[in-house]
């Protein structure tokens, strides 16, 4: 997988935003967001390992 990759459904996120806030939805938004979710996801990842478990779960999040 790239790193830079887009990890957000592009139509479920302008939907969601047009839906929402009756905006439009640039180019960039795909990339910041999945710069956040790769960083959460790596936070997760590393909250699993502290705890000796090889599944992330919904807590790690937190």
């Amino acid at each position: 997988m790239s790193e830079n990759e887009v990890l957000v459904v592009a139509s479920k996120i302008k939907n969601y935003i047009k839906a929402n806030g009756e905006m439009k939805t640039s180019a960039g938004v795909l990339d910041a967001l999945s710069d956040r979710l790769r960083g959460m996801c790596d936070q997760a990842i590393e909250s699993a390992r502290s705890d000796g478990r090889k599944t992330v779960l919904d807590r790690d999040f937190s």
